[in-house]
């Protein structure tokens, strides 16, 4: 089986692609909002401060989803779900009402029971989570494990200094990581408390041994001393990633890899499957494939797929992206329309993103401002004869374009500081359109084997069919290349 990583709704994946029993462990770190209010949420009323919860809002709304997903539960959708998870969601329906927390207990509730279809009888699940609604979460998961020959085996606290101050509260410095399994019978690796040099902690122990005569009978005893390892407790004392970790990626939610190893190396042996349904930045994907591991991951971002591949193709080389298999990304035209016209608002983007990073080799940043986007949904940066990198705008259009909006890409060009422009069309593009472009005239740079438009038109048919793709190199590659010349030098000066 090779690896693979889905591009979706976890759900849907879930349901069409992921078969019973299947899977040897499972990790997930869903959204669980640690900036919100607790109280908010308890009582799902009140004002909120908007910038910190949008996310959560974003996410978690009652809708024609989160009303979908309430019958499906109480109907028994597949028969996937217990009586017990039914009572429970039906209830805490009475208590909350029908609001942002429900619709996330629903959703959680969805993906929690096909997790457990999917788990091999003598597979594992952890779910990393924190307090705001830990406590909501952990009946969901008895409901479904513990009702259906499962059991709960720990509540993992992981700890880690976060310098704050707050005059109402002790400052905040743990997560949650619930930890159970499908049966009682279950893969699991005894891990040791390592020290800070990485040796592991040892304690005295003492074994004691029958002595026994040529008849076979016991005449005396003897005491064998032992170094025996500390059994890891359930709790984790694990750094957060500082901001100068080399492993650090920017992403708001990522985890540590030591952590993900810690899980991974105590659930599964190697071969085994492990699965992610929000793999995020790839942490889990990472230390599976480094752990020789076989790795499934979901993201519902495309921005979270072009970064897991980034991710893997600077750990282990471009050969790791020859054994994963990539589901859900347009392949044809087809695909790309169905994409670019999802009248989802939570995916309402994810056709720009995906050109965006489809073109640019994933390379480009993607604009991540609200509202309005002036114009830009990605930039990529490359070398010069400056001393300041140089700016590429890239701007995606999926609906009816005309020369006005080459017009308009070079007044945000200009505005931006930007000396190059790409447009990306889903329509095939005027012949206005390439005549404006054109006129905009060329850009040429000693880092450049030819002079290049200053702005370019590339249709979506291109990207798909002909492969195309941006082709000056970027800034960020160019000082990856210096990096791995000066191992290469010192890797030389230390063998000499």
């Amino acid at each position: 089986m090779s690896n693979q990583l889905f591009y979706g709704d976890n759900l849907e994946v879930l349901r069409r692609h992921i078969k019973d029993e299947s899977v040897d462990l499972c990790y997930i770190d869903p959204p669980f909002n640690s900036k919100r209010n607790y109280n908010q949420i308890y009582n799902n009323v009140g004002k909120e401060d908007q910038a910190q919860a949008q996310a959560f809002i974003d996410t978690w709304t009652w809708d024609d989803i989160a009303n979908q997903g309430l019958a499906e539960i109480q109907e028994n959708y597949l028969g996937h779900f217990t009586s017990q998870s039914i009572d429970l969601i039906s209830g805490l329906a009475k208590v909350l009402g029908k609001g942002s927390l429900l619709a996330y207990l629903v959703s959680m509730t969805l993906r929690i029971a096909e997790i457990h279809r999917v788990l091999k009888p003598t597979g594992s699940f952890y779910l990393h989570c924190d307090q705001t609604a830990s406590h909501y979460i952990k009946l969901v998961c008895d409901t479904i494990f513990c009702s259906d020959r499962g059991e709960f085996r720990n509540e993992i606290i992981w700890c880690y200094r976060k310098w704050s101050i707050n005059q109402n509260q002790f400052v905040h410095n743990h997560d949650n990581i619930f930890f159970y399994t499908k049966s009682g019978s279950n893969t699991f690796n005894v891990q040791f408390i390592p020290l800070s040099d990485g040796t592991l902690r040892r304690w005295k122990g003492k074994k004691q041994q029958a002595i026994f005569n040529e008849n076979g009978k016991r005449t005396a005893d003897s005491l064998e001393t032992e170094s025996q390892g500390s059994p890891m407790p359930d709790w984790w004392e694990i750094s957060i990633i500082n901001p100068a970790a080399k492993e650090r990626l920017g992403y708001p939610t990522q985890k540590p890899e030591s952590l993900l190893e810690r899980i991974i190396k105590s659930s599964s042996n190697e071969g085994d499957v492990v699965f992610d349904a929000y793999c995020g930045c790839g942490t889990s994907v990472a230390v599976s494939q480094r752990l020789n591991r076989q790795w499934i991951g979901i993201d519902i971002t495309y921005q979270s797929i072009s970064l897991i591949l980034k991710r893997l193709e600077d750990s282990f080389g471009k050969g790791v992206l020859e054994n994963i298999t990539l589901n859900g990304i347009p392949k044809d035209m087809e695909a790309a329309v169905a994409l670019a016209n999802k009248s989802d608002d939570r995916t309402r983007k994810e056709f720009e993103k995906w050109a965006v990073l489809t073109y640019s080799n994933n390379r480009a940043i993607i604009n991540q401002k609200k509202g309005a986007d002036k114009g830009i949904d990605g930039i990529a940066y490359f070398r010069s004869e400056k001393d300041d990198p140089e700016k590429i705008i890239l701007q995606v259009k999926s609906g009816k374009v005309k020369s006005g909006d080459i017009r308009d890409l070079q007044g945000t060009m200009t505005r931006e500081s930007a000396v190059l422009g790409i447009f990306i069309t889903l329509q095939k593009p005027t012949k206005d359109m390439l005549k404006e472009s054109k006129e905009a005239g060329i850009y040429q740079s000693q880092y450049m084997s030819a002079p290049v438009d200053r702005i370019r038109i590339v249709t979506v048919q291109e990207i798909i069919e002909e492969q195309k793709r941006l082709d000056i190199l970027l800034a960020l590659e160019v000082l990856k290349s210096a990096e791995k010349q000066m191992e290469v030098k010192q890797g030389t000066l230390d063998l000499d």
